[in-house]
């Protein structure tokens, strides 16, 4: 389905679960376009159509008769919660300052509450602030999880393929407080100003000789607030000092890591403003439930180096 000439406003988008076979390869299609850049291999038709008539999701942003954006997604089950794992997300290049993901996310979170679930997941590179900034800020996601090298090798630089890190993410859908993250309740730019100066920075970070941020040092968290900076635009490292990735790849892994074993959880997402430039910020706190000394994950590292 070849896009509509022009661009649409909010209200021109309609959202509903896709069904014949060729929303489904229009669905494809869509993810092929928009994996260039992250070179993710999409769902095929026949797995979409397997979700779909066996409890999972596949949902499409439309204008018109014309396929903006989809989500896919399956029945997820961890030995505790029954919950709805958001595959894959993908939105057309042309559409992605209209808020389509985060629109395919709230309309995905009423087709799951529909189902009778509470709770939706899925991984984001954890080095994207797109991806953190409508996950966290808009959503009200929260981070628990750290995966490393999820996929293997791959990204969109096939002669030199990059780390797959991914950050696992947890929607709590029918809480208040992502009801107001929906609404448009989020902290002011003065309320992140704040909590970013204070907040011990888990990754301290200078301006390099192309004039992009890079990490310099990783610390532990000593049990108050926290911050981990990632790249603004990670575009911009691939394009002008491509080594400057695996530096911020091996240096977030550890920092979340870290963060992670102590009993953190990642709460927010803000992009502060200082001296005329933008900077990202994960902000993290101690999980409610966490307690003081290693997680569990830490605790069996730890027996399995011992043994």
């Amino acid at each position: 389905m070849a896009a509509p000439a022009g661009r649409p406003g909010l209200s021109e988008f309609s959202f509903r679960r896709l069904g014949k076979p060729e929303e489904l390869r229009a669905a494809e299609e869509v993810q092929a376009i928009a994996g260039q850049l992250s070179g993710e291999p999409g769902v095929p038709v026949p797995l979409q159509r397997a979700f779909q008539d066996n409890g999972g999701l596949v949902v499409g942003a439309f204008v018109d008769i014309h396929l903006a954006g989809m989500s896919a997604g399956f029945l997820g089950w961890d030995g505790e919660t029954l919950f709805h794992y958001a595959h894959a997300t993908a939105v057309r290049p042309e559409y992605q300052n209209h808020h389509v993901g985060f629109r395919l996310r709230a309309f995905e979170r009423e087709e799951v509450l529909r189902a009778g679930l509470s709770q939706i997941r899925w991984t984001v590179d954890p080095l994207v602030s797109r991806s953190a900034f409508v996950s966290l800020r808009r959503l009200g996601a929260v981070a628990d999880r750290y995966y490393v090298h999820y996929y293997g090798r791959g990204g969109p630089t096939p002669d030199s393929p990059e780390e797959t890190d991914r950050l696992r993410l947890i929607w709590r859908i029918a809480t208040p407080a992502v009801e107001e993250r929906l609404s448009g309740r989020i902290p002011s730019r003065s309320d992140d100003e704040r909590r970013q100066r204070g907040s011990a920075a888990i990754v301290e970070t200078e301006t390099n000789e192309h004039g992009l941020r890079i990490p310099t040092s990783v610390t532990e968290p000593s049990g108050g607030p926290a911050t981990i900076e990632i790249p603004f635009d990670l575009a911009l490292h691939r394009e002008h000092d491509p080594a400057s990735v695996r530096t911020w790849r091996h240096a977030s892994r550890d920092a979340f890591r870290a963060a992670f074993d102590l009993g953190y959880q990642v709460d927010d997402f803000a992009v502060v403003s200082a001296d005329h430039e933008r900077r990202s910020f994960y902000f993290l706190g101690p999980r409610p439930e966490a307690s003081p000394g290693p997680s569990p994950d830490a605790a069996a590292r730890a027996d399995r180096q011992e043994g």
